[in-house]
């Protein structure tokens, strides 16, 4: 295993006074090596810059330098991720909404505390904020309808509260009131004290907020296959068809119709509807039972 050599250093006093002599064997003891020498000549005698020692109030200024350095490059660091993770969500606040209104404080308070380093268009510039609603922010705040949504009563004393928004919500996509119609909802509400407006709102509100109500089938499924019949004559069927004639009059077809063959047992042709026809090609058909069987298919 090769071992590193250690680098020799020397004063640089020795080389001034070996490069103002010019004898290169001036320090026999210290064994310089040749093309050390031969170095210190051809470079000749290097420029050397001495620190005074520094007071203590200098030393601790220096030292508080360096760190705000430090801090200056973290947060640097910090923000330039801050903007990079913000471009890369694509969220521009000039063309969404920020509904709460404690998030729209937030965003003006730090605004206002970058405002004192920095210039304001680059502020908004990087919080992707447009000048007018920024500017239009603190006037709403002053009217108290800072919120999308504000409960003040001095703004709008009919807007309903946000607490009554949220439980319109809830009644809305709850699976309890399903089977309610919106005018049922609203009245109920109404009723027990808790939202106090007309169906139109509630049409109004499910229709800007996107809700959607539970859809569940209630009735069982309709059956793919009839009723069938084991043999012939077990279960008849009565129909009416109405025919319409080129004269515009109309003419009604009664027909009994074997369940299990398909056969049509008795058949008229009437000019009005009424049971009477009915009862009697039944009282046919079953006339015809005992001389005329019904053939299987």
């Amino acid at each position: 295993m090769t071992t590193l050599r250690a680098r020799r250093s020397y004063d640089h006093r020795i080389r001034e006074m070996i490069c103002e002599t010019g004898d290169p064997d001036l320090f026999p003891p210290l064994k310089t090596p040749r093309p050390t020498i031969r170095n210190r000549f051809h470079r000749g005698i290097p420029d050397v810059v001495s620190c005074d020692l520094l007071s203590a109030e200098e030393a601790e200024l220096l030292a508080e330098v360096q760190a705000l350095r430090h801090r200056t490059a973290v947060l640097g660091a910090i923000v330039g991720l801050l903007v990079a993770m913000l471009r890369a969500s694509e969220r521009r606040l000039d063309h969404e909404r920020l509904p709460e209104g404690n998030g729209k404080r937030a965003l003006l308070r730090a605004i206002d505390r970058a405002s004192r380093v920095a210039p304001l268009s680059v502020e908004l510039r990087i919080a992707r904020l447009s000048a007018s609603r920024y500017h239009g922010w603190p006037r709403a705040e002053v009217r108290c309808a800072l919120d999308d949504r504000s409960s003040c009563p001095r703004s709008t004393p009919t807007r309903l509260t946000a607490a009554e928004v949220r439980f319109a919500k809830e009644t809305v996509e709850s699976d309890d009131h399903r089977h309610s119609s919106l005018r049922g909802l609203a009245l109920h509400a109404q009723r027990i004290g808790r939202v106090v407006a007309s169906p139109s709102t509630w049409s109004r509100l499910v229709r800007e907020c996107g809700w959607r109500r539970p859809r569940r089938r209630v009735c069982p499924a309709k059956p793919k296959v009839g009723i069938r019949a084991d043999a012939p004559n077990e279960l008849w069927h009565i129909d009416v068809t109405i025919i319409r004639l080129l004269d515009g009059s109309e003419a009604y077809l009664h027909a009994v119709i074997d369940n299990f063959s398909r056969r049509i047992l008795a058949w008229t042709l009437e000019e009005r509807l009424g049971a009477g026809r009915k009862c009697r090609i039944l009282l046919e058909a079953g006339r015809h039972l005992s001389t005329h069987p019904v053939e299987t298919p």
